[in-house]
C-alpha cells in the first residue's frame, strides 16, 4: 500500500488545542483556537501541511522520490471530504457534501533573499460551501419550541414535494419526506483528508487515509471584527454553551444582540425589551455543546444534567429589590434534547451540539405553556412539577428570563438548578393599540443567526404601487352592428338564440389601448418609538437581514389554526417582508434620540388577473 514521504499533518483549523512549539502555527497565532461554534459567513480554512527532507514550496514534487522498499512518493494532491450533519448527540447520519481536490497553494517568498518556506501547504475555504448549507428556523407562532432539531422547525430549506406522500398506500401518509432539506440554523461539521502521490511512473496513485479534523458546529451568524471577541480569545466565548466552563459565575448570553442583558437583577440594561400582553410569539434561541456541570462533585458522573428550563422571574410595580413576586420554568425546549441513563436516571446526553428555542412570550406563558416549578422530589425527566401560582398578571411591571439548568445525581435526587445564562428583561407595555390601525410586530434573523423581533406602533401607513403592461388592439367597425333576427314572414325576434354577448359591430366595449397585466406590490411603512443608540444600533440589524417576517391575521390563517391547531396554534401567521429603506439613521447627536421610519413591502406580490 503507497504511503507518503515525510510527514502529513493539520494546519490551520477552526479548533485546535495543540500549544508551544508541538503546533504547526506556533508563534504566529494564540495556543487554542478552540471555539466549537463558528460563523457559517466568516472565512473558515482548513489547511494540510506536507514536510519532507528539504522540499520547499517551490519546488516540484518528483517521481524520483519515490521509495520503491516502501511505496512512498511525493504528494501532488490533497483530497479534502467535507462532510455535515444535524444533531451529532441523536447520532444523525453524515453526509458528504462536497470533495475537493487541491494542489499545493502558491509559493511564498522570503522578502529578503527570495527564499521559499520549508513543506507544501494545501489550504480550502469551506466557508461559503456551509453558509449553502444554512437558512432559517422559525418556531410557529404560540408553540414552545420546534417540532424538532433535525430540521429546525419551519426551516428555509427546499419546499416539501407536497403531490408525494410517504408510504406504500395509494392514501400514503400524513407526513411527506420527500424533498424536505436539513437547512435550518446549524450544522455540525467535519473534514477528513486523503492525499495523492507521484509514483516513479509519474502516475499519481491515491492514499488511504481517513484523518478527520474537530467537528465543529456552524450557525448563520455574522460576526462584526470590531465587536466580537470571539475572533481573538478562547474564554470570551460568550454565545456558546459549554458545560465544561459553565458554573454559576460564568454567564453567557442567547443569540441576539438586543441591550436588554443584565448579570443581576440590580443591573439596569441598555434596554428593557417592551412587549405586549397580547404578543405571542417573542424567543430566546442558543447553542449548547456541551450539557454537563463539570466540579460541582468528584461523585462519578453527578455533574450530569437532568434538564434545561428558561426560568421567568415576574416584578411587580413597586419592587424594587431583587427576589421576584413570583417565579417559574418553561420546559418545552426538552422535547428535542437528546438523553442517555446513568444509575438508572435519565440526564441529557453530555454533548448536544444542538440549537435550543424557547417561547417566552406573555400570552404563551399565560394561556399555553406547561409552567413548571422546581423539584427534588420528581422521579420522571425533565424533574420539574406543575406551577399553580401567578403567572403574567395585572400587577406585572417586569419580568426575566434565564437559562438554567437541572442538576441530577445518579441517586435520582436533585439539586437546585444552576444559572447558565445572563438575564434578559421584558417590560409590560400596557398602551393600547393604536386603533384602527394597530401595530406592526417584526421577526428577523439576526447577526448571531438567532430571531429578533420587535413591535411598531406609529404613523402606520399601507398602500400600493402599482404599474400596467398595455397593448393595441383592433377596434370595432362602427358601422355595421347586429341586430335582432328576421324571420320568413319578415317579423324580428328580439330574443334570439344569439350564440353569445360577443362583440358584433358597433359596440365599443373593447378594443383600442388595453391592459393585458397589472403588477402591483403593496408598500408600507411604520415609525418606531424614539430610540436610544444601543436599542438603535440593534435595531438596524432588522434592516440588514435577509429574512424579515411581520404577523398577520386573516381568514386564511384562522382557518389554518382551525384545521391543525397542534401546527398551527395562533391565528396569526409569519408573513415575509422585504425591507426597502435604502438607509437608516442611528445616531444623531443633535437630537438625542432617532426614530426609524421602516419601509417594507410584502413578499407575496398581489395576484391580478391577466387580459
Amino acid at each position: 500500500m503507497a504511503t507518503n514521504n515525510g510527514d502529513l499533518s493539520w494546519g490551520f483549523q477552526p479548533v485546535g488545542f495543540l500549544t508551544g512549539a508541538s503546533q504547526n502555527l506556533a508563534g504566529a497565532f494564540p495556543d487554542d483556537r478552540a471555539n466549537y461554534l463558528v460563523s457559517a459567513n466568516t472565512a473558515s480554512r482548513y489547511q494540510v501541511q506536507w514536510f519532507s527532507g528539504g522540499i520547499t514550496e517551490a519546488q516540484e514534487p518528483s517521481a524520483g522520490n519515490f521509495v520503491s522498499a516502501t511505496s512512498s512518493g511525493d504528494v501532488v494532491n490533497v483530497i479534502f471530504t467535507i462532510q455535515a450533519q444535524t444533531n451529532v448527540s441523536n447520532g444523525g447520519t453524515y453526509q458528504t457534501i462536497a470533495v475537493i481536490k487541491k494542489s499545493r497553494d502558491i509559493a511564498n517568498r522570503r522578502y529578503i533573499n527570495d527564499e521559499a518556506p520549508k513543506g507544501h501547504r494545501f489550504t480550502i475555504d469551506i466557508s461559503q460551501l456551509i453558509a449553502d448549507q444554512l437558512n432559517y428556523s422559525l418556531c410557529p407562532i404560540n408553540k414552545g419550541t420546534w417540532q424538532s432539531n433535525e430540521w429546525g422547525g419551519m426551516n428555509g430549506g427546499l419546499v416539501m414535494q407536497d403531490n408525494v406522500l410517504n408510504g406504500n398506500s395509494a392514501m400514503g401518509t400524513p407526513i411527506s419526506q420527500f424533498n424536505v432539506s436539513r437547512n435550518g440554523s446549524f450544522r455540525n461539521v467535519r473534514v477528513f483528508y486523503n492525499a495523492e502521490i507521484i509514483n516513479a511512473d509519474g502516475e499519481l496513485e491515491t492514499l488511504n487515509l481517513s484523518r478527520t479534523s474537530q467537528t465543529v458546529s456552524y450557525i448563520n451568524s455574522v460576526d462584526q471584527f470590531e465587536l466580537d471577541p470571539v475572533f481573538y480569545s478562547y474564554s470570551k466565548r460568550r454565545y456558546l454553551f459549554d458545560g465544561i466552563n459553565q458554573s454559576s459565575s460564568v454567564q453567557h448570553n442567547f443569540l441576539t444582540r438586543c441591550p436588554n442583558t443584565g448579570y443581576n437583577h440590580s443591573q439596569t440594561p441598555a434596554l428593557i425589551k417592551p412587549i405586549q400582553i397580547k404578543d405571542q410569539a417573542e424567543f430566546v434561541q442558543f447553542f449548547m455543546r456541551r450539557s454537563t456541570l463539570d466540579g460541582l462533585n468528584t461523585a462519578t458522573d453527578t455533574s450530569a444534567c437532568s434538564g434545561l428550563a428558561i426560568k421567568i422571574e415576574c416584578f411587580d410595580y413597586g419592587n424594587t429589590g431583587s427576589t421576584p413576586t413570583d417565579e417559574f420554568y418553561l420546559i418545552d425546549l426538552n422535547k428535542n434534547a437528546a438523553t442517555r441513563t446513568v444509575s438508572s436516571t435519565e440526564v441529557l446526553a453530555e454533548y448536544l451540539n444542538q440549537n435550543f428555542i424557547q417561547n417566552i412570550s406573555p400570552y404563551f406563558i399565560n394561556n399555553t405553556a406547561a409552567t413548571k416549578k422546581h423539584t427534588t422530589t420528581r422521579t420522571t425527566f425533565p424533574y420539574w412539577d406543575d406551577y399553580t401560582g401567578n403567572k403574567i398578571t395585572d400587577n406585572t411591571e417586569y419580568y426575566t428570563v434565564a437559562l438554567y439548568r437541572q442538576r441530577a445525581f445518579p441517586s435520582g435526587s436533585k439539586l437546585e438548578p444552576l444559572r447558565a445564562s445572563n438575564y434578559n428583561f421584558f417590560k409590560i407595555n400596557r398602551e393600547a393599540d393604536n386603533e384602527p390601525y394597530g401595530d406592526v410586530r417584526f421577526h428577523w434573523i439576526n447577526s448571531m443567526g438567532g430571531t429578533d423581533s420587535y413591535t411598531a406602533k406609529r404613523d402606520v401607513v399601507e398602500g400600493l404601487s402599482i404599474s400596467r403592461d398595455v397593448v393595441a388592439r383592433k377596434s370595432s367597425d362602427r358601422r355595421w352592428m347586429q341586430a335582432d333576427r328576421l324571420t320568413n314572414g319578415g317579423s324580428l325576434i328580439p330574443d334570439a338564440d344569439y350564440i353569445s354577448d360577443t362583440m358584433r359591430g358597433g359596440d365599443i366595449y373593447k378594443g383600442g389601448r388595453e391592459v393585458s397585466n397589472v403588477n402591483a406590490e403593496k408598500n408600507n411603512s411604520v415609525y418606531t418609538e424614539p430610540l436610544n443608540k444601543s436599542t438603535a444600533k440593534w435595531l438596524q440589524e432588522m434592516m440588514l437581514s435577509p429574512n424579515v417576517w411581520i404577523e398577520r391575521q386573516s381568514e386564511a390563517t384562522e382557518y389554518m389554526n382551525t384545521v391543525n391547531a397542534y401546527l398551527k396554534p395562533s391565528d396569526k401567521e409569519y408573513i415575509p417582508v422585504i425591507i426597502t429603506n435604502s438607509d437608516v439613521e442611528t445616531v444623531n447627536q443633535e437630537q438625542g434620540l432617532v426614530v426609524f421610519n421602516i419601509e417594507y413591502t410584502l413578499a407575496h406580490k398581489v395576484i391580478t388577473q391577466r387580459n
